[in-house]
Formats: C-alpha cells, structure tokens, sequence
C-alpha cells in the first residue's frame, strides 16, 4: 500500500514539473508538443505508415480469421454445454 501511495506522488510530481517548470522557452511536455508536430516527425510517421501499413493490414485479417475460427463461424464446432 505504502509503495502504490509513493508511486502515485511520484508520478503526479513529475506530471506537475513536466507541465510548469520551464525548460529554456517551454516545459517539457511543451517541447514535446514542439517535436511532435514538427514536419521530421510527420515524415516519419508517412514513411512507418507506408513500410508497415501492408503488414498491420495482414496482421488484421490473420486476426479477424483466429477471432472467426475460434468462434466457430465456419468450423461447424460448438461449445461443450456445461451442466449435464
């Protein structure tokens, strides 16, 4: 208990340095606003997006196939009823 109370102080102490305390013209979650929308940062996300998009889109329908195997759609097996 005492650590899980710590660790909330802790935490709720950095968030409130990271969004006050100035680092040169901004605080730290402004400097990383800043870099998060700067133009490097959105060509690479493009680029992530255009290397990886094939991938995820794959890794999507390998998913949604297990969900529907599992499921039983198709397989033509059931649930063992409980209780008998």
């Amino acid at each position: 208990m005492l650590r899980l109370i710590l660790t909330i102080a802790i935490v709720g102490l950095l968030a409130y340095c990271g969004a006050t305390v100035k680092l040169g013209k901004r605080t730290f979650f402004g400097h990383v606003k800043a870099i998060w929308a700067s133009e490097e940062v959105h060509e690479l996300k493009e680029g992530v997006e255009e290397k990886a998009g094939p991938t995820a889109d794959k890794l999507k329908r390998g998913v949604k196939a297990g969900v529907e195997a599992a499921e039983g759609s198709g397989s033509g097996s059931q649930a063992p009823a409980h209780g008998r």
